[in-house]
């Protein structure tokens, strides 16, 4: 897509911190990281969300993350934990697909808060569930 970012940064027409890339991903270090060494994990292939994507790059990706990304932030950063995420539509401010791999360290004070105030009953969303 010509106005998207991430394929920009694929097409070496925005410059980025990558960690790691073969023929059909990019790994880059996120310009607004929570903490250090924090990855996006993209595919070369432009596509929006995880209900595009076709299962055996989604295999492959995750592949990267526990044979490689993860071994390699565990040896050169002495990361204690990893938080794997990813969003679709809403929460989404690239619209390509893309994972961020969040090093955890026990000194990071990363906290994620919802506002839980308007959360129905847990037996309520079970009925609509189930």
């Amino acid at each position: 897509m010509d106005n998207c970012t991430f394929c920009k940064i694929i097409k070496g027409e925005i410059p980025s911190y990558t960690v790691y890339e073969d023929e059909k991903v990019k790994v880059f270090l996120d310009i607004d990281p929570s903490t250090d060494g924090h990855l996006l994990l993209i595919p070369k292939e432009h596509k929006e969300t995880l209900f595009d994507m076709d299962n055996e790059l989604l295999t492959y990706m995750l592949q990267l993350i526990k044979e490689k990304l993860y071994p390699l932030l565990k040896e050169r950063l002495h990361i204690e934990g990893l938080t794997i995420s990813q969003n679709n539509y809403l929460g989404q401010d690239v619209k390509h697909f893309h994972i961020h791999l969040t090093p955890r360290y026990e000194s990071d004070g990363l906290k994620i808060h919802y506002d839980k105030s308007h959360l129905s009953k847990l037996e309520d969303v079970y009925e609509k569930l189930k």
